[in-house]
This record gives structure tokens, sequence and C-alpha cells, in this order.
């Protein structure tokens, strides 16, 4: 792959970097799109407005001090590193914090049992980290090559950096600082795989070719890799282990709800739904009254290989009223 410019470089430092005679109005421009974009979030999470969060996300400007860490690494500046590195954890403690604020005036506790947008959230998986990899390396791409720059907005909604902030302060205020932990976690998959791609993907442009600027303090660019690698193992531990234990038990839910099909065959009930939650797996069926007798549910479980599974079963039932006409 070709390298790239000393004109694309100037072009990238410019959109990327903190620094220069125009700083303060990349600073002003940053945290009041930064500030705005966690408001739509944290709004549009309250009110599970799915194409509310998506205007969040293309508003959020935090791929720029994580792709500028990018550059920084791979032309080895420290300074711009610990700039851009603080810009992120900045801008994401900035984020929490109106997710916070919005959870203070949410009229209901917003957390995964109350908000769809929360509880696509908060469980993260290894599937997640491969989609984060693949979208940060169009991202660097686009700033090596400025005619696909067009593509940033797609990669803004897909990779998604400001609404998993804002769950995190929504659900810590909610008091549930579990799923704040999931959400903070798929936060840092996405960083975690843009630093590791845009390293990739800039070390094919080389732009490790092109000396630091004037007078910057150099960088060990190996040992920043490393770091970045390390990072990304570290993270796909835990993701790893959640995909696992989630393949687990939608396994052992769709086999519950087959014994409990078996369980109101012949009958008019219905099995409406089978979920997990925090007190174990939960079973609602509907219908008109007699219920089937959970005793029965219960002998199939235990054939079924469930001996130790404890079942919560809602019984919904149905009643008939005939309004006669007069």
């Amino acid at each position: 792959m070709a390298s790239i410019a000393a004109d694309d470089l100037v072009r990238m430092r410019a959109n990327l970097l903190f620094d220069g005679p125009s700083r303060s109005a990349k600073l002003s421009r940053f945290w009041i799109l930064l500030l705005l974009s966690a408001a739509i979030a944290s709004a549009g999470i309250v009110s599970d407005s799915t194409a509310t969060v998506i205007g969040a996300m293309i508003v959020a400007p935090l791929m720029v001090p994580i792709l500028g860490t990018v550059l920084s690494i791979s032309t080895g500046d420290r300074a711009n590193v610990v700039r851009s590195t603080a810009m992120i954890v900045a801008g994401a403690a900035a984020a929490i914090a109106v997710g916070f604020a919005f959870g203070l005036v949410a009229p209901l506790d917003v957390v995964a049992a109350t908000s769809s947008q929360v509880a696509g959230r908060v469980h993260p998986r290894l599937i997640d980290l491969l989609a984060a990899i693949a979208t940060g390396a169009v991202g660097a791409f686009a700033q090596c090559r400025d005619d696909v720059s067009d593509t940033l907005p797609g990669v803004a909604i897909a990779i998604s950096l400001v609404p998993p902030l804002a769950v995190v302060g929504l659900t810590l205020e909610g008091g549930a600082p579990g799923e704040s932990l999931g959400a903070l976690l798929l936060f840092l998959t996405n960083v975690a795989a843009i630093l590791l791609t845009g390293v990739v993907v800039m070390a094919l442009f080389r732009v490790q070719d092109i000396a630091p600027p004037a007078g910057a303090k150099p960088l060990n660019r190996r040992r920043a890799v490393r770091f970045v690698v390390a990072l990304v193992v570290v993270i796909a531990i835990p993701l790893g282990v959640a995909t696992v234990k989630l393949t687990r038990e939608s396994t052992q839910a769709s086999a519950v709800a087959g014994v409990a099909n078996d369980w109101v065959e012949g009958t008019d009930w219905t099995i409406i739904d089978v979920r997990r939650s925090d007190e174990g797996l939960e079973l609602f069926a509907t219908g008109p009254e007699p219920a089937p007798p959970p005793s029965l549910l219960r002998q199939g479980l235990d054939e079924a290989g469930f001996e130790g599974l404890d079942v919560q079963l809602h019984l919904i039932p149905e009643l008939l009223l005939e309004v006669e006409g007069g």
C-alpha cells in the first residue's frame, strides 16, 4: 500500500489533534458537540427512541481524540498521545455525568428492564469486538484517504461511543451498577478496537516513516503498540466469558420453552415469553382458567434434565366477557 504524502499528514493532524494555532476552536467544538451528543443520546435512551440515539452517534466527536491517539502513536508524538488520551478520558467522564443527570429527572429508573436501548448495550460479546475492529479500520482508512471521508457518518453510527457512556450514567443513577459496568465494557471495547485497527491501517500507509514534529518528545512506538494489543486481549477475556454465558443461557431458555410448549399442548394456554432476569428464568403463559397444573411443568423440566433449575411461572389468565347490545 502506498505511503501517505506530507500534505495528507498535515490534513490528518488538523483533523485529529488538539494543538496548533486553532487549538481553542478545536477544543470548544469538541466539548460543545460532546455535551450535546451526550444529551441527545440520554434523551433517546430515556424515551427508548432509536432514531434519536442514532442522531447522537452522528454528532458525537469522541472518534476524533481516539484516532488522534492512533496518529500520535504512529508518528511517535508523545505529547499528543497524552493530550488525546486525556481528551478521551475527560470526554467519557463528561458523557457519563450527562447521562447521570438525565437519570435524575427521568420519571422511572432507566435500566435494562425498562429500556430496550439499555438492554442492548449492557451485555457486550465478542461479536461486538469484531464489529468494532472492522469499523475502526474503516475510520482510520477514511482519515488516510481523503477521497473516502464521506464514509465517516456511517462509521460514527456503527461504532457507537457516546450512547454506551450515557447508559453508564443512567444505570448508575438507576441503581444498576452491574449494567453500568457492562456498558462501560462496551465503550472500552470500541475504543480498544479503534486503537488496534487504526495503528495497523496507519502502519500499512507507512505513517510511521514520518518523523514527529520538530521539538516533540519522541514516543516508544513498539511499547505503545504492545500496550494497545494487551488492552484488546484483556478486554477480549470478559467478552469471551460473557459470550459463552449468554450462549449457554440462550440455549437453556430455548430448551425450557420447548418443555413449556409441550406442557400447554392440548390446552388453550400459550407460552408468550421465556426470559432471564435477576431472579433467574421466568416463564410467561396466558390462557383461560383453569391453568395446566404447574406440577406437570416441573415433571417435564426434570425429565429434560433441568432438575436443579428454578423457574418462576407467571400465569396470566384470560377473562372473556360478553357485552350484549341493547
